[in-house]
């Protein structure tokens, strides 16, 4: 039994949107595939909104195994909002997110931790993917134009099984469908990213096809991601951009018919591209001013900012001893920096110098 303020390892996230099976009895599958690791777990299983249908399963697990905890929201917020949810309850410093249906073989869950060794966050990627002709071509156009939009190369944006360190969702809060994206921006925060291949499902069906409104969304949710990576710092390039183009073409056309009323004695009144040249010059002027409101924006919050991690520091010590008379300019300004204490004859020697692991300040 778990106690309360015990050490844990692993925390596993299970948000249950619309779209779930019985998830009591795909909590013991996902325990059986984590068992073998050896890890302390907790289970944070997130409804987001209310779920009649299977909350007093759940209801049942919580009281036969005091490691799964259940939060029922109100009403439905998102997978991104239930994440974040079950995140600020979460003690482990590893994360896994588990989709409430089958998508991944239980077994291959050890393969997703184990990738955590030289990465911050690992996706799976279903392989071999089964699905239907229409299935692969959707698939692949959408990894493409996300490789396009973000120059990142991923697989299995879809599957939900993913672990990652605390520092991931610490850094980067999700709203909205943004955790279909969570790689792409850790990518952008400068955490390491992986992909790891895990077996599909054969459970992992879904039947009938996605509506329309459900690609406007995701082509929506992309622009968004596209704006996120390219230019969160820098607004006046997109805006300006654009801006400048419009500009510059309703500046090219009001000229070429200045050109033409001067030379040629065409007359001005009643012709369309007069108004066309106008209204391109005047967006094109407020999309630059857009832009350049954001830059202000940011310039004023800039030291509130942080896009940047640390891996590690590397200090020289403290207790190094100070340079001879003739001393190179570097070594006495170091030598300054790090004056050496008396009496020298009583203190250790200098050891190497000290590594803080993952930016922390030197103990």
């Amino acid at each position: 039994m778990l106690k309360s303020g015990s050490h844990i390892d692993l925390t596993v996230l299970i948000p249950v949107g619309g779209r779930h099976g019985d998830v009591a009895a795909l909590w013991r599958e996902y325990e059986a595939g984590i068992a073998s690791l050896g890890l302390t777990l907790e289970c944070i299983i997130v409804l987001d909104g209310p779920r009649p249908d299977i909350a007093p399963a759940l209801h049942e697990l919580v009281a036969r195994d005091d490691r799964v905890t259940v939060l029922e929201l109100m009403r439905s917020f998102g997978e991104a909002t239930a994440l974040m949810a079950g995140f600020e309850r979460a003690r482990g410093q590893i994360l896994l997110t588990l989709p409430a249906y089958p998508q991944i073989e239980p077994a291959d869950i050890g393969k997703l931790i184990g990738g955590l060794d030289s990465a911050d966050l690992v996706a799976a990627h279903r392989w071999p993917r089964a699905g239907t002709p229409w299935e692969i071509l959707r698939r692949k156009a959408f990894h493409g134009l996300v490789a396009y939009v973000t120059g990142l190369r991923f697989r299995d944006l879809g599957c939900s099984a993913r672990a990652m360190r605390r520092r991931v969702l610490e850094e980067i809060p999700l709203y909205g469908d943004q955790h279909r994206f969570l790689p792409v921006l850790a990518d952008r925060q400068g955490l390491r990213v992986a992909e790891v291949t895990v077996r599909q499902s054969p459970r992992d069906r879904r039947d009938g096809r996605y509506p329309l409104r459900e690609y406007t969304r995701r082509a929506l949710d992309l622009l968004t991601v596209f704006f996120l990576v390219r230019f969160t710092k820098k607004p006046l390039r997109f805006f300006g951009m654009i801006g400048a183009t419009m500009f510059a073409a309703g500046g090219l056309i009001t000229a070429w018919l200045i050109a033409e009323r001067l030379v040629l004695g065409h007359a001005l009144a009643d012709r369309p591209a007069l108004l066309l040249s106008s209204l391109l010059i005047v967006l094109g002027l407020q999309l630059f001013a857009i832009g350049l409101l954001g830059e202000l924006m940011i310039f004023t919050h800039a030291r509130e900012l942080r896009d940047y991690q640390i891996d590690r520091i590397v200090e020289f010590p403290a207790d190094a001893p100070a340079p001879e008379l003739g001393a190179s300019a570097s070594e006495r300004a170091r030598a300054e920096a790090y004056p050496a204490p008396e009496p020298l004859d009583a203190q250790p020697r200098p050891g190497p110098a000290r590594v803080v692991a993952g930016g922390a300040p030197p103990a």
